[in-house]
C-alpha cells in the first residue's frame, strides 16, 4: 500500500502529465473508522467487476478516530492512501486524489456506504462508449434514503440551479460520478475545498457546454454521523450556485434581474396613475434606469467572461 506522509503531501503532485487509459476512484475519508473497516471489501467487489484498469485512492483528511490505523492495515499494493496532516475539507480531499490519479478518467464516491459503488463500472463504460465528459449517479432511483431534514433545502437548491443554469439537473450534488480528469483539473481554481465541490463542478460542466448525463441510482442510509451542517451548508450552497453561474454564464443572472426591475418600474407607473391619478414618473425612471444599468453590467461581465475563457 502506497502512503503519503503528512510531511510530504507534495508527493501527490508527482503524477506524470500523460494519464493512462483506465479509471481512478477517489474516496475521501474523514473520521469514518466504522465504515472504513468495510471499505476494502466493497472496493474489491468493484474491482472484480472491471474488465479495464482501475485503481483506488483513499484520502484520509486528518482523521482522529482511528480511521488512519484502519487504512494503514489495508492490503499492500491494492490501494493508494494519501494523508492530510489536518482536516482540509471534502473538496480538498478530492483535489488531492485527482492530482495523484494515474488514469485519464476519475470517479468519486463516499466511504459512508450510501452510494452503490458497484455501479461505477457501468457509469465508466457509458462515459467511454458515448464519449461523454461526466456521468453523474442521480439519487432518483427506487430506493433513496435522504433524511427528511435535507429534502426541502435540496429541492430549493435544485430549482434555483435549474433556473439559473437553464438545464434540468435531477441531482445537483451527487457524490457518485465519473469525469474526465483533463476537464476537472483546470477547474481547481474555482472548485471549493468543502462539500460544495460537487455542486460547483456540476454547474461548471453544464455551463461550459460539456456532455453530462445523469443516471438514476439508489441511495442508502449512511453509516456513522453526517458531517453536513444543514442550515450553514444550505446557505453556502445558495451563495455558491449564484457565484458559479455568474462565473460561467453571467447573463443567466443579470438578464432576469434587469427585466424584473424594468417590469417593476412599469408596474409602479401604471398602478400609481390608476390609484392616485398621478404617475410616479421619477420613481419609474430611477427603477427603469437601474434595470438598464444591471443589463449593461451583465453584458460587460459576459464579454469579460468570454474573453478570459
Amino acid at each position: 500500500m502506497t502512503t503519503t506522509d503528512p510531511r510530504s503531501e507534495t508527493a501527490e503532485r508527482e503524477t506524470p502529465p500523460g494519464a493512462e487509459a483506465g479509471l481512478t476512484v477517489v474516496v475521501p475519508v474523514f473520521d469514518e473508522a466504522k465504515a472504513a473497516s468495510r471499505l476494502a471489501a466493497r472496493l474489491e467487489g468493484v474491482r472484480s467487476r472491471c474488465a479495464f484498469p482501475i485503481e483506488f485512492i483513499l484520502v484520509d483528511d486528518g482523521s482522529t478516530d482511528g480511521t488512519r490505523e484502519v487504512l494503514a492495515g489495508l492490503p499492500e499494493g491494492r490501494f493508494r492512501v494519501i494523508r492530510h496532516s489536518r482536516n482540509r475539507g471534502y473538496g480538498a480531499s478530492l483535489k488531492s486524489g485527482v492530482r495523484a490519479a494515474r488514469y485519464a478518467w476519475v470517479a468519486i464516491t463516499d466511504a459512508d456506504e450510501t452510494y452503490p459503488d458497484e455501479r461505477l463500472p457501468e457509469l465508466f463504460q457509458r462515459a467511454v462508449s458515448e464519449e461523454l465528459d461526466m456521468v453523474v449517479g442521480a439519487r432518483t432511483g427506487t430506493s433513496v434514503r435522504i433524511p427528511l431534514v435535507r429534502r426541502p433545502p435540496k429541492w430549493l437548491l435544485n430549482k434555483l440551479a435549474n433556473g439559473l443554469s437553464g438545464c434540468d439537473i435531477p441531482d445537483l450534488n451527487s457524490g457518485l460520478r465519473v469525469m474526465r480528469r483533463s476537464l476537472v483539473s483546470p477547474l481547481f481554481r474555482v472548485l471549493p475545498d468543502g462539500f460544495s465541490f460537487t455542486t460547483t463542478i456540476t454547474l461548471a460542466m453544464l455551463s461550459n457546454g460539456q456532455r453530462v448525463v445523469f443516471v438514476p441510482i439508489d441511495y442508502h442510509a449512511r453509516a456513522g454521523r453526517s458531517k453536513i451542517r444543514p442550515i450553514r451548508d444550505t446557505l453556502n450552497f445558495l451563495q455558491l450556485i449564484c457565484r458559479t453561474v455568474l462565473w460561467f454564464n453571467p447573463l443567466r443572472v443579470f438578464i432576469p434581474l434587469s427585466l424584473s426591475l424594468m417590469l417593476c418600474s412599469v408596474a409602479v407607473l401604471v398602478v400609481s396613475k390608476a390609484l392616485t391619478g398621478h404617475a410616479m414618473d421619477v420613481t419609474f425612471a430611477v427603477i427603469f434606469m437601474s434595470g438598464v444599468m444591471v443589463l449593461a453590467i451583465g453584458l460587460l461581465a459576459d464579454l469579460v467572461d468570454k474573453r478570459i475563457g
